[in-house]
């Protein structure tokens, strides 16, 4: 269980105290526990970019919380989904039948959040997702009981393209991850590609943890594409890049174009390899005084680590949903997520957006661009903000969606 260990300031405090005074009288909380779930990859390919980070980060939104919403402790359980499917869909009905479990907060690949989202829509409780691309889950697989707190494959392909495009690189190949997030995020980036008049000449799947992307690089190579464009993450990308620097490409005059990175990514693969790119983040932990204290905190309890964009986001979800359970005055799912929507959110990290019904916090994006080694003033000084993304023109519009919470 979870006790206060510090606070972070006034602000943050103030903000918290309001939703505690404005609670009802009569609290209800199921086996008087707030029981969040923390699900992602906690030793795999992709867990460097949630698994025991966002964990740390929910810790630190419950200290900040004071331990317990309206007297009633929070718990945080956490389980490692192992990238499939069937573990990660058999834990939640686990949690949400037998353990109590009130939310789970998710960071899984785009398969197992699928089969979350549909569990957590037939049992009214609030799915938090916090770092999951996967465009669908507020979009055609929409639910009342799913908000998106990061980004997903639209967001980070349309700014990812705008920005190349603006360079010249109008010829694209990709190399993609072999499952649905990856094909998804492909799909998306060509559109936007071929919207803005450039052309998609070819691409090639690779499966899930591939360490040898000699085969992949030589056609993309092969294919004269200005841009390769890079439809995967965690380790498959760092390997991806390193190895394309090893083969000379952006020497040679092709531009690597990752279609979404996280800071952890930039560390473990180094500037050396990858000053220059561009792309869009949902947060970044240097941008302000507020996200920096933050990530201070999170070092202290991280072993020294900066957070990544998905572990800052994550902040932000638990945080309002805590909220929610205080002006709410118990756990009920659908009570917690009408407040959650009827509430602004307003934390460390976001300020001031709405969630739309379709489940999109409605934040802005950041343009970003990776320092070189000369610019960086040390490990995790590594972005340069070009410019803010508006929320509007960042996600998917509500003409365009296919979401039925939105008729």
């Amino acid at each position: 269980m979870t006790t206060l260990k510090k606070t972070t300031g006034v602000a943050s405090m103030l903000m918290l105290t309001t939703a505690l005074v404005t609670a009802p009288a009569s609290a209800e909380v199921s086996d008087n526990v707030v029981r969040i779930g923390v699900m992602s990859d906690q030793s795999g390919p992709y867990a460097d970019n949630c698994g025991p980070g966002s964990v740390a980060m929910v810790k630190l939104a419950v200290e900040d919380f004071g331990g317990n919403v309206n007297g009633t402790p929070i718990e945080v359980v956490v389980a490692d989904d192992q990238n499939k499917p069937d573990i990660g869909a058999a834990q939640a009905l686990k949690w949400v039948d037998e353990e109590g479990v009130d939310t789970i907060v998710g960071c899984s690949a785009s398969s197992i959040a699928h089969a979350v989202n549909d569990i957590m829509r037939d049992k009214k409780k609030p799915y938090l997702v916090a770092g999951t691309a996967s465009t669908a889950l507020t979009n055609d697989a929409c639910s009342p009981m799913t908000t998106n707190w990061g980004f997903d494959t639209y967001t980070l392909a349309k700014g990812a393209v705008a920005s190349q495009m603006a360079r010249g690189m109008d010829s694209w190949y990709f190399i993609t991850v072999d499952y649905s997030f990856g094909k998804q995020w492909q799909v998306d980036a060509t559109k936007f590609i071929e919207d803005a008049g450039g052309e998609v000449v070819g691409s090639i799947l690779h499966p899930l943890g591939t360490t040898d992307f000699s085969s992949q690089l030589l056609q993309a190579q092969a294919s004269g594409a200005k841009a390769i464009g890079i439809a995967n993450a965690g380790a498959d990308l760092g390997n991806l890049i390193k190895q394309a620097n090893e083969f000379g490409i952006v020497a040679a005059g092709q531009q690597l174009a990752p279609l979404g990175i996280l800071i952890n990514n930039v560390h473990a693969i180094g500037l050396e390899a990858t000053q220059g790119l561009v792309f869009s983040s949902a947060a970044y932990w240097d941008r302000d005084e507020d996200s920096r204290g933050l990530a201070e905190r999170y070092s202290e309890a991280f072993n020294g680590k900066k957070p990544n964009e998905a572990q800052l986001i994550t902040y932000s979800a638990v945080t309002h949903y805590l909220k929610a359970i205080a002006a709410s005055g118990g756990d009920d799912g659908e009570a917690v997520m009408a407040s959650m929507r009827e509430t602004p959110v307003n934390d460390l990290i976001i300020k001031d957006a709405k969630i739309r019904a379709d489940g999109v916090v409605m934040k802005p994006m950041l343009s970003s661009q990776v320092k070189s080694p000369a610019d960086s003033k040390g490990d995790w000084d590594y972005y340069e903000m070009v410019g803010e993304i508006a929320a509007e023109d960042a996600w998917r519009s509500e003409s365009e969606s296919a979401c039925e919470l939105l008729k």
